[in-house]
């Protein structure tokens, strides 16, 4: 049994809280989407949930307050657009998190393990809807070797999550 990052537990008990059934699989560490998929050929790469962190800059607040995290979940086959995210989200700039700070906010998850709950880390979560068009989505559960799918139904129940059109 390999030690896992804490996050893995905390979706899982999460999960369970919600009476949300899921499906939890064990696989060697991916990085990208693309990786994923290959490992979870029952899946497409579509069903795939990518799970980002992005820092923006809110429009007419106090300075001060202006820049904050969020996270943006979009399909493992699409590509952030961070032009239709700053419309979407209706903030003056958008950039990705740096590896140092999504460690400081997930408490050490690496790149590529982010599951998209940023719930779990007070930020809030935008999904593209086309996400949540999939009847299962499948994502990172907060380490690189441990995928969770879920209906999108039950995802959307628990994470609460706005959807926006940034892909």
């Amino acid at each position: 049994m390999f030690d896992y990052h804490p996050v893995v537990q905390k979706i899982k008990a999460l999960l369970d809280e919600h009476h949300v059934q899921y499906k939890s699989f064990e696989h060697q560490e991916v990085r990208t989407s693309e990786e994923a998929a290959a490992v979870r050929p029952e899946y497409t790469l579509s069903q795939g949930a990518k799970a980002l962190i992005v820092r923006v800059k809110v429009k007419n607040t106090p300075k001060d307050q202006q820049k904050q995290f969020v996270q943006i979940v979009v399909p493992g086959d699409a590509r952030f657009q961070p032009a239709k995210a700053r419309k979407a989200l209706n903030v003056k700039d958008i950039r990705f998190a740096t590896p140092e700070e999504v460690a400081e906010i997930t408490d050490g998850v690496l790149p590529g393990g982010v599951p998209p709950f940023g719930n779990l880390f007070g930020l809030p979560v935008y999904v593209e809807q086309t996400v949540l068009e999939n009847e299962e989505l499948i994502f990172n559960a907060g380490d690189r070797r441990v995928s969770i799918a879920v209906r999108s139904d039950d995802y959307a129940r628990v994470v609460q999550p706005t959807a926006v059109d940034v892909v």
